[in-house]
């Protein structure tokens, strides 16, 4: 009897799946205090579900903890909080804002949001005494990202933590396929949508106050989505007719770019972005 794709897909799953529970009950079990980062996006998403089944039907035993640049998409913040809400979680939300208040950060003025989250998340991991923090940190993103391991240690100026990757073996595709299989709530505006947008740097912007226009640009109502979900005022979208989980997934595989050198303009500056932001102790 030959293995259909179908069966090999969810074979694949149940593989990854299992693989990454056993890391969350591991870590759970070895370490005192551990959190889960969590920002909206699909793939911290995916982490709170695979936990969700880790512990079932106790509660998740650790907290999530969202950096909040203060540029948030609306959309993901709800789909947060109905997570949270659901799930009877603990949400610590690091406000980049009350960070740049209170001088653990300096908005220069020249710096993203983005790059002042790496020390508000420092800030929130010290403060709150944590000894190990889930990231949602997959091999295929980048080259940053392809050589971490599943378990990493990070070394704080006033203590030391493990950051943990639980979905690290999987790919996109992966991510995708198991929203479908697993009915996972996500941001609406991972779907495609009619939007406001403007072009800038060869990326589709979000109009927003936050966005201010340039000379020469203009805003267009388009049909688009989002690969991937950040700081507002740095994600594109790209154009697309994927309103669904099986078209997004079609989209996906002829894709010759990852989301974030697609649509995350922090990323894209240069090469080493992100290998500058695991430097500073990001993810």
């Amino acid at each position: 009897m030959t293995e259909t794709h179908a069966d090999y897909q969810l074979s694949q799953l149940d593989q990854l799946e299992a693989e990454s529970i056993h890391i969350f009950r591991e870590v759970a079990a070895e370490f005192e205090k551990p959190v889960l980062m969590f920002s909206g996006g699909k793939d911290s998403i995916v982490m709170l579900r695979l936990a969700e089944k880790a512990f079932y039907p106790a509660k998740i035993p650790f907290p999530v903890l969202q950096v909040d640049t203060g540029y948030d998409f609306p959309e993901v913040l709800a789909c947060r909080d109905s997570w949270v809400n659901r799930l009877g979680a603990r949400l610590i939300v690091a406000s980049v804002e009350e960070a740049i208040k209170d001088g653990i950060v300096v908005d220069d003025g020249k710096t993203s949001r983005n790059r002042l989250q790496i020390g508000t998340l420092l800030n929130a991991l010290e403060e709150g005494a944590f000894t190990a923090a889930f990231g949602g940190g997959r091999r295929d993103e980048e080259k940053a990202r392809a050589k971490e391991r599943v378990y990493s240690h990070r070394d704080l100026h006033e203590g030391e933590h493990m950051r943990i990757f639980p979905i690290s073996n999987w790919t996109e595709l992966d991510i995708w396929h198991y929203i479908g299989r697993e009915g996972i709530e996500i941001p609406s505006i991972y779907f495609s949508h009619q939007r406001r947008v403007f072009e800038r740097d060869g990326m589709l912007l979000t109009e927003s106050d936050f966005n201010p226009l340039r000379s020469g640009e203009t805003v267009q109502e388009r049909t688009v989505r989002f690969r991937t979900v950040g700081d507002l005022t740095l994600t594109g979208c790209v154009e697309s007719e994927a309103d669904t989980i099986d078209k997004i997934i079609d989209e996906i595989a002829i894709a010759r770019v990852t989301e974030r050198g697609a649509t995350r303009g922090d990323d894209r500056f240069s090469e080493a972005a992100m290998e500058d932001r695991k430097k500073e102790g990001y993810f």
